[in-house]
C-alpha cells in the first residue's frame, strides 16, 4: 500500500489544511484492507473513526425485523462514512461491510476533533457532508416506503448505475449483487425481487446473466421509477 497517495486521494479534506495541521493528519491515519463481506464495524459499537473508502465498495445496512437486513446506503470511492454517531455522542445505529475487498482509511475522531476546532473551513466541509447524507437519506425513505415494488427496484438499479457506473460496454452495471442484496437495498423481499427481476427483463428493460444485469432501456426504468 505504500503506492498510495492518501492526500490526493481525500484532496477535499486535505486542502483546507494548513501545513502544521497535514502533517497531524498524517501522522494519525492508518490504511486497513477489508475482505469481501468482511464487517467492517457493527451496530452498537461505539465509533472511534473517520472512515473514507478509498478503493471497493461497502454497505451500510441495518437488521430489521425477522432478521432481514435494510441496505441504508452504498458507499462508493472516495466517500466518508462512520463518522456521524461521534459526533451526536451516540453508538452505531447502523453496520457496515465491504460488498468487495475494499481499502479504507481510518483517522481517529479524535484527530479529527482537533483538526475541526483549530480549522473552520473542514468543519464546514463536514457540515456540508452531513447536510448532503441527510438529504439522500431524506428522499430514499420516501422512496423506499411510497413507491410500489416495480417503482422501488427501478429506483435501485438507477441508483447502482449512478453510484458504480458501468462497465466497458456502457450498460452492464459494474457492481454484482445477489438477488437478496438487491432486496435488501429496495425493501423487499428475495422473491419479490427476482419476480420483478424477471418481469424486467421479460419486458426488455434490462437483460441478466447470473449477478450482471445489463440495463436495456434506461428511459423506461427513470419512468417506472418517476411514477413509482
Amino acid at each position: 500500500m505504500s503506492d498510495v497517495n492518501v492526500p490526493e486521494l481525500i484532496a477535499d479534506m486535505w486542502e483546507p489544511l494548513n501545513e502544521e495541521q497535514r502533517e497531524f493528519l498524517a501522522n494519525h491515519f492508518t490504511l486497513q484492507n477489508y475482505k469481501k463481506n468482511e464487517v467492517i464495524h457493527c451496530e452498537g459499537e461505539t465509533p472511534k473513526y473517520l472512515m473514507c473508502l478509498l478503493n471497493g465498495k461497502v454497505k451500510i445496512y441495518k437488521d430489521g425485523v425477522g432478521g432481514r437486513s435494510q441496505i441504508i446506503r452504498m458507499i462508493k470511492p472516495v466517500e466518508y462514512f462512520g463518522y456521524r454517531a461521534y459526533f451526536a455522542k451516540e453508538d452505531y445505529v447502523t453496520a457496515a461491510a465491504a460488498f468487495e475487498p475494499s481499502l479504507i482509511c481510518l483517522i481517529p475522531m479524535s484527530a479529527i476533533t482537533t483538526l475541526v476546532t483549530q480549522n473552520n473551513d473542514l468543519a464546514m466541509f463536514f457540515i456540508k457532508q452531513l447536510s448532503f447524507d441527510l438529504g439522500v437519506a431524506d428522499e430514499r425513505t420516501v422512496n423506499l416506503t411510497q413507491k410500489h415494488i416495480r417503482g422501488r427496484l427501478a429506483e435501485s438499479l438507477l441508483f447502482l448505475k449512478e453510484s458504480y457506473g458501468l462497465e466497458e460496454d456502457g450498460s452492464t452495471l459494474s457492481i454484482y449483487l445477489s438477488r437478496e442484496d438487491l432486496a435488501n437495498l429496495s425493501n423487499m423481499t428475495t422473491s419479490n425481487a427476482i419476480r420483478t427481476l424477471s418481469q424486467f427483463s421479460t419486458e426488455r428493460l434490462i437483460t441478466i446473466d447470473g449477478r450482471k444485469i445489463k440495463i436495456i432501456d434506461e428511459e423506461k426504468l427513470k419512468k417506472i421509477s418517476k411514477i413509482g
